[in-house]
């Protein structure tokens, strides 16, 4: 309890480097880097999966990125931009780019072959098939992907503060090197409470967005079938 006291400090709360200051700059880091990040993933994600066109360089990118080490990238980064956002922030974006690719990309392309035809011979053309009918169809794997990339961005601007920029990471990192052992763990606890608050609001954005009958086509299912005949279920 004695470590935990830290969380139930008024003056923890407050001031330039309080807790609102770095739960602010937390939320603003995860905030700006998903919307580029979702910027750049979602228009090619749709649009390789409504053409075909690249799905093995899709899957190949995003198990690739995957496996880069996060601090040794941050930290090549730090090295090669400097101190500043920049550098955190461009690692963030090639961290949140694999989940909102794949998702994206895997819910275009399972949308059943069925739906699809029927919409060319209602004489819809490529375009409007894919905002119409598949993107709508695809929504379910879609917004699996940015609930995956959120917390993926909320754990990883945790590390960044290691490279020099706020958030709640500062807790963690600076106590670390102070020997503030309450600190470290209220900071913990934070980002914790942060990446399930998250989660839950994006749970329940899906159940507002996505009808029920995709919701429950969805549920069920362990792996997207056609994905998995081709050999790139890796990128579901």
């Amino acid at each position: 309890m004695t470590y935990l006291g830290w969380l139930f400090t008024g003056e923890n709360w407050t001031g330039p480097d309080g807790i609102l200051v770095r739960l602010a700059e937390h939320l603003g880091y995860t905030a700006l880097t998903m919307l580029i990040a979702m910027a750049i993933a979602l228009p090619l994600g749709a649009w390789i999966g409504h053409t075909g066109r690249g799905g093995v360089i899709v899957v190949g990118l995003a198990n690739a990125l995957r496996a880069l080490p996060t601090l040794g990238l941050l930290v090549l980064l730090f090295l090669l931009v400097g101190l500043g956002l920049l550098g955190p922030l461009i690692a963030l974006v090639i961290i949140a780019v694999p989940p909102l690719l794949a998702g994206t990309y895997a819910g275009v392309r399972n949308v059943d072959p069925a739906v699809v035809d029927a919409a060319r011979g209602m004489g819809m053309r490529g375009p409007e098939v894919l905002w119409k009918v598949e993107l709508p169809n695809a929504l379910p794997l879609i917004v699996g992907g940015v609930r995956s990339a959120t917390l993926q961005v909320i754990s990883t601007a945790t590390v960044a503060a290691y490279v020099g920029i706020g958030g709640l990471g500062r807790f963690i990192i600076d106590g670390l090197g102070q020997r503030d052992f309450g600190a470290m763990i209220g900071g913990s606890i934070l980002v914790a409470a942060l990446a399930v608050v998250a989660d839950l609001v994006l749970g329940g954005l899906q159940r507002l967005i996505v009808s029920p009958g995709l919701q429950q086509r969805a549920g069920p299912r362990r792996a997207p079938l056609r994905l998995v005949r081709s050999g790139e279920a890796s990128a579901a």
